[in-house]
């Protein structure tokens, strides 16, 4: 599994493994019960603490991403649907505030704004 991490970025190393595990679950490019590798596994191939992977496995499960077994390792759980939306929600969420705050700071109008998103969700459904 292909973590990249960027020193440089403003999130913290352990969001970073988070959202990136998450986005690889959302996508389906990891479906439940695929196993992930070990907390020390992954801390070698990315060059990182085992206390930062560890942290980032810790909120993968307790935001119901994967399952950890001792002795057995951490495996994508069936992650309900509910989980799932939830989880498009915030990414959402959190895109949408950013072009709210980039529009305001560049004088673009609401009315240009939901035009905007109008045009980009067809486009996403092929609604052309």
């Amino acid at each position: 599994m292909e973590i990249i991490i960027s020193s440089n970025r403003n999130k913290p190393i352990y969001e970073q493994i988070t959202s990136q595990i998450k986005g690889k679950i959302m996508s389906g490019e990891l479906q439940a019960g695929d196993s992930i590798p070990s907390m020390r596994a992954l801390a070698k191939s990315i060059q990182v603490s085992v206390i930062t992977v560890q942290k980032a496995y810790e909120e993968l499960q307790r935001d119901g991403f994967i399952d950890t077994t001792v002795g057995r390792g951490s495996f994508v759980s069936a992650v309900s649907r509910d989980v799932f939306q939830e989880e498009q929600q915030k990414q959402t969420d959190e895109h949408l505030r950013q072009a709210a705050e980039i529009a305001r700071a560049g004088g673009i109008k609401l009315e240009k704004m939901v035009e905007m998103l109008t045009i980009f969700y067809k486009e996403g459904n092929h609604e052309s």
